[in-house]
């Protein structure tokens, strides 16, 4: 039986799609079989790829077509919403979660629905990327970016998962970057005050390599293991 998780971030560019595709691998390690969906993406290619979407396609053990990966592919790489109304399109929470539960019935026991940017990016103007996770009643995987400001964005980010009725399964600590000044200080008040486990703490890679970064993280929490 297939479980689903969606995969959030204390804010844009803290690897979100690098812990998704590490995810994969490691549930992958498991003998599981895996899926990915990025339901909105901004920022494409010539051919209209994200290359997020791409990346989660090469790490996924499931054979998908680039449009159940990524149904909605917007051109410019700023917030969905504006990108949406620059192309004439309207987002909408329910359309997604269709799309969403299509791919999760495919037949792949671990599934990651990634989101985009933060808790909050909003797809129209009433709706956020957050209504999408609640309305297919996933758990949340938070990835926090270890570098200044973390605390607070981790802090409200549970906050407000909590406060829509959805559970904080886990969260990563990524080193997007150059290691922060009082990481280890930061990470023991992360993990002092976060109501979920740690999955793992997963340093600067570079090149970053999904099952290299697997090493990292344990699904233990996930799995029920």
């Amino acid at each position: 039986m297939s479980k689903a998780w969606f995969v959030t971030g204390t804010d844009t560019e803290v690897g979100k799609t690098a812990i998704s595709c590490a995810l994969l691998a490691a549930a992958a390690r498991e003998g599981l079989r895996t899926a990915a969906v990025k339901p909105v993406a901004a920022g494409c290619d010539g051919q209209g790829r994200n290359e997020d979407a791409l990346q989660l396609m090469a790490a996924m053990t499931e054979s998908m077509e680039y449009q159940q990966v990524n149904p909605v592919a917007l051109q410019a790489a700023i917030a969905p919403h504006i990108a949406a109304a620059r192309e004439g399109r309207h987002l909408q929470a329910s359309r997604l979660a269709g799309l969403c539960r299509g791919a999760m019935l495919g037949g792949a026991e671990f599934v990651l629905i990634e989101g985009a940017g933060g808790w909050r990016v909003p797809i129209n103007p009433r709706e956020t990327l957050a209504d999408l996770a609640v309305q297919l009643r996933l758990e949340v995987i938070l990835v926090v970016g270890m570098r200044l400001g973390c605390i607070n964005h981790a802090l409200l980010s549970a906050e407000a998962i909590r406060g829509d009725g959805l559970r904080l399964a886990g969260w990563v600590a990524n080193q997007p970057g150059q290691r922060m000044s009082c990481h280890e200080e930061n990470l023991d008040t992360l993990c002092r005050l976060l109501p979920a486990p740690l999955l793992g703490e997963v340093p600067y890679l570079d090149p970053f390599l999904p099952e290299e970064a697997a090493d990292h993280l344990s699904l233990k929490a996930l799995l029920g293991k």
